[in-house]
C-alpha cells in the first residue's frame, strides 16, 4: 500500500502541495485530476524522490521512501517508474533501445553502457512492446514514431522495470484523441492484468471518469476530492476547476474492446 503522510513542498513562499495525506490500496487506478499548477506533477515526483519534500513521508509497504538513499533510492525509482507528458526518449535510437533504458537497473554499469544486453533483457522489451502493439516498431529510430507511439514506447520503458507502481505525469496532455484513448488503454490494462498501482496526473474530468476507480483532486496545492468517480458533482468540480470547469469537461474518447466502459456524466456544466 502506498502512504502519503501530510505530505508538503514549499518553492520560496508558495506551497505547491500542502499537507496532502492518502493512501492508495495495491492494484489502483487511481486519477489525480485538478487545474494546471494545482500541484499533481510536484506530488507525484515526490513519491517517486525527483522532488523532495518540505515535509510529511511517502510509505511503500511499510518503507519510508522519503529516507532512502543510494542504492535503495535507486531500487525504488525501479520499483516505482515514472511515464512523462514529452516522453523522454532519445529520438536517435531504436525502439527497442529506448525500451531496454527501462533495464539499468538491474545490469551492470559496463553492460549497460556498451549496450551488452542479454537475451533475456531483449525478450522482455520485446514481450513489452508487444503487449502494447509495437513489436513491429523495434527497429525504428524513436524520433520517426508519432506521439501516441513515443508515448507506448515511454510506457513499455516503465514496464520492462518491473515496477510495483507507475506514475504517468499528464501521459495525454499532447496527443490526440485517437492516441489518448490507446494510451489510456493500455495503463488500464496494466493496472488490470499486471496489478500494478497507477496513480496518473489528468486534466480532462471525463477521461479520469471513464478509466479511473478512484478520483483525487487537488486545488492549490491542497487535496479537496476524495472518492469514486460518480461522486465527483458539479459543485465539486467547480471547487477543483474554477471557471475552467466547462473546459474540463469534454467527450470522453472509448476505451477499446478489454478495457474499462465509460462510465455516465453524473453533471452537466453550463456556463
Amino acid at each position: 500500500m502506498l502512504i502519503i503522510e501530510g505530505l508538503s513542498r514549499r518553492f520560496g513562499e508558495r506551497l505547491a502541495v500542502d499537507d496532502v495525506c492518502l493512501e492508495v490500496p495495491r492494484g489502483s487506478f487511481v486519477g489525480v485530476i485538478g487545474r494546471s499548477g494545482a500541484g499533481k506533477s510536484t506530488l507525484l515526483r515526490m513519491v517517486n524522490r525527483l522532488a523532495e519534500p518540505t515535509a510529511g513521508r511517502v510509505l511503500w509497504d511499510g518503507t519510508d521512501v522519503t529516507a532512502l538513499r543510494g542504492r535503495e533510492l535507486r531500487d525504488w525509482r525501479a520499483r516505482c517508474a515514472m511515464v512523462f507528458q514529452q516522453f523522454n526518449l532519445s529520438g536517435r535510437l531504436d525502439v527497442l533501445t529506448n525500451v531496454l533504458v527501462g533495464r539499468l537497473n538491474r545490469v551492470p554499469a559496463h553492460r549497460s553502457l556498451l549496450r551488452l544486453w542479454s537475451d533475456e533483457d531483449r525478450a522482455v522489451a520485446l514481450s513489452a512492446l508487444e503487449r502494447l502493439d509495437i513489436a513491429n516498431l523495434a527497429s525504428q529510430r524513436a524520433e520517426h514514431l508519432s506521439g501516441g507511439q513515443q508515448q507506448r514506447v515511454a510506457i513499455a520503458r516503465a514496464l520492462v522495470q518491473e515496477p510495483e507502481i507507475i506514475l504517468a505525469d499528464e501521459p495525454i496532455a499532447s496527443l490526440d484523441p485517437r492516441n489518448t484513448r490507446v494510451v489510456m488503454d493500455a495503463l488500464a490494462r496494466i493496472s488490470r492484468d499486471y496489478g500494478i498501482t497507477v496513480l496518473c496526473n489528468l486534466h480532462s474530468l471525463d477521461i479520469a471518469r471513464a478509466y479511473c476507480d478512484r478520483l483525487v483532486g487537488l486545488s492549490a496545492g491542497r487535496l479537496v476530492f476524495d472518492g469514486p468517480p460518480d461522486a465527483l458533482d458539479e459543485a465539486a468540480a467547480r471547487e477543483l476547476y474554477g471557471l475552467e470547469a466547462e473546459d474540463a469537461v469534454g467527450p470522453a474518447p472509448a476505451p477499446m474492446p478489454g478495457s474499462p466502459a465509460p462510465q455516465a456524466s453524473p453533471f452537466t456544466l453550463h456556463a
